[in-house]
């Protein structure tokens, strides 16, 4: 007998899962288009880095060794610098004014009457967000090899670890943006506001490997000036401090808990 009563329940459950699942590949293409549609994220986000570094790289000094920067050049110190300032964009720029703008027009909460559950949206965003931030670092990674004779990481598997921890904290930082703003606006200037001290961190202003020992050591335990440290170890050949990474993957849990605590749907 209870045999027979659990299994519509299983079916049921089935059933409902796969309508999840649908639903949330609907909305992942859905974003994906209106992503596509926006020329000035995908320019911030995929285009400005890279359009950086050429104008950088074009300053005949940037192009010499620079003996404080342990015999690199600037154009070399600043690849890492381009690659983070895409995930700044994507995180604080970009995301926030979108999710928020969702939530202040009502689409979160009517959605919240359909199979699709409003974290689908989240999640979609992220993904996208994350995934044109990492095309946007290959695309800088690669003209600067290719444009300027910058080597490529030399630590790879450990370039792509820092990396891949530099997204997630900074699509992260851009969660709780979104989750404390509640209008368009306000997503605006929090995200601003936080954006130039991240600028900063990451070494948009002076590389990080640049500064005075005692700046170098505040900025390092920020999220973006412990992944400048991380990125730089690894294309210099060495396997990333793990404290720089542990302040990154410590940063990534705190602020995805502080987004899951403060984030409203409505």
């Amino acid at each position: 007998m209870s045999t027979a009563v659990n299994a519509p329940r299983a079916t049921a459950s089935a059933a409902t899962a796969t309508a999840k699942n649908k639903a949330s590949a609907a909305v992942l293409k859905a974003e994906f288009r209106i992503f596509r549609r926006e020329p000035g994220a995908l320019f911030w986000i995929m285009v400005f880095p890279t359009v950086l570094l050429v104008i950088l790289g074009s300053i005949p000094s940037f192009r010499e060794t620079d003996a404080s920067l342990g015999g690199i050049r600037l154009v070399d110190a600043y690849v890492p610098v381009t690659v983070l300032l895409s995930l700044i964009m994507a995180g604080l720029q970009a995301m926030p004014p979108l999710i928020t703008g969702y939530r202040e027009r009502g689409i979160l909460r009517r959605m919240s009457a359909t199979p699709v559950r409003p974290s689908a949206v989240l999640g979609a965003q992220m993904g996208i967000h994350g995934a044109a931030a990492l095309v946007s670092s290959l695309l800088s990674l690669a003209v600067g090899r290719l444009v300027f004779d910058v080597p490529l990481p030399r630590q790879a598997f450990g370039y792509a670890l820092a990396l891949l921890l530099a997204v997630l904290c900074g699509l992260a930082l851009g969660a709780v943006v979104s989750a404390i703003a509640r209008a368009t606006k306000a997503a605006t200037a929090i995200g601003s506001a936080v954006f130039f001290p991240m600028m900063f961190s990451a070494g948009v202003w002076l590389p990080v490997q640049a500064m005075p020992d005692a700046l170098a050591r505040v900025v390092e335990v920020t999220p973006l000036g412990a992944a400048a440290q991380a990125l730089g170890d690894a294309a210099a050949g060495d396997w990333p401090g793990l404290s720089h990474l542990g302040v990154l993957a410590l940063w990534t849990v705190v602020l995805s808990a502080a987004a899951a605590r403060w984030f409203r749907w409505e």
